[in-house]
């Protein structure tokens, strides 16, 4: 976790390798952060340790002054209507979804349009990887349908865990898509 250092009489933040004036206008040095941890109590410095933000995808958020987040979880369903319509968590993920599933077919696209305009026949791994790709992102969108919590959403995307025998176990699905092997 990160740490913002704060000197508690006049409220400024202050920063490592930077000097600072205290209560009574007198600069102090840029080397403060090497004073041991009684001295810059004593003059009144007191680290705070910054809580992690949460992903923003899932999350409204803001930080505290005394380094705490006060969080809010995004809808998962689209609100409102017309020209108000705030889409929800889900939407947005299979908006990704979408935009990637596009960006990887498009790739192989040029083959499609050489068969038309040249009779070249398409090679039946690109084929068969088109097809895996629309199948992933099916699969995805529909796990993304079938969440019902953030916590379920924030469990679809890849994770990799090591085991005690150092083997890795994976799990999750969001983003997990099928490679084109030449």
């Amino acid at each position: 976790m990160a740490s913002i250092f704060k000197h508690e009489p006049t409220g400024q933040t202050i920063r490592p390798g930077k000097s600072w004036r205290d209560e009574n206008r007198t600069q102090q040095p840029g080397n403060w952060q090497i004073w041991d941890a009684d001295y810059k109590a004593s003059m009144g410095i007191v680290e705070i340790v910054l809580e992690n933000p949460p992903d923003s995808r899932f999350y409204i958020w803001s930080q505290n002054r005394d380094g705490t987040i006060n969080k809010t979880a995004k809808d998962l369903a689209d609100s409102g209507s017309g020209n108000t319509l705030r889409l929800g968590v889900k939407s947005n993920l299979k908006q990704t979804v979408n935009g990637q599933q596009g960006s990887l077919l498009l790739q192989t696209d040029w083959m499609y349009i050489r068969k038309i305009d040249k009779a070249v026949e398409i090679p039946a791994h690109i084929q068969t990887y088109r097809d895996s790709v629309r199948v992933q992102g099916d699969a995805m969108k529909a796990a993304i349908d079938g969440a019902t919590t953030i916590e379920e959403m924030v469990a679809l995307f890849v994770k990799y865990t090591t085991n005690e025998d150092g083997s890795q176990t994976k799990s999750g699905i969001l983003y997990d898509w099928p490679e084109l092997e030449e």
